[in-house]
């Protein structure tokens, strides 16, 4: 699923991603190993720890704490993603980036 940004909605840094996760889910355990062995850069926001970071989750989940819920410097945010689609949509906005269309 994937979100378009909004007001207020909070941001990755460019060239990486920030991971919504628990400490308890499987997916985000292995989606972790895979960003850290293609080595693409990323944040963990614990839901369980921030409630904020709950209500995003929700926000681009129909209503549901649903992770990985990975989000991308352009503000969309990809339910359980690949880490191979995460390293495409990254390497995708640093081509926009550098030629200077929209992401």
């Amino acid at each position: 699923m994937s979100a378009s940004p909004t007001l207020g909605q909070p941001t990755a840094a460019p060239g990486s991603v920030t991971m919504y996760s628990t400490t308890w889910c499987g997916y985000c355990k292995n989606l972790k190993r895979q960003l850290d062995s293609l080595n693409i850069p990323f944040n963990v926001v614990d839901i369980e720890q921030d409630e904020a970071a709950a209500k995003f989750v929700e926000g681009v989940n129909g209503g549901n704490r649903t992770v990985p819920t990975v989000l991308f410097p352009d503000g969309t945010a990809l339910t359980n993603p690949t880490a191979a689609v995460v390293k495409a949509r990254l390497a995708e906005a640093a081509n926009s980036a550098a030629s200077g269309a929209p992401a």
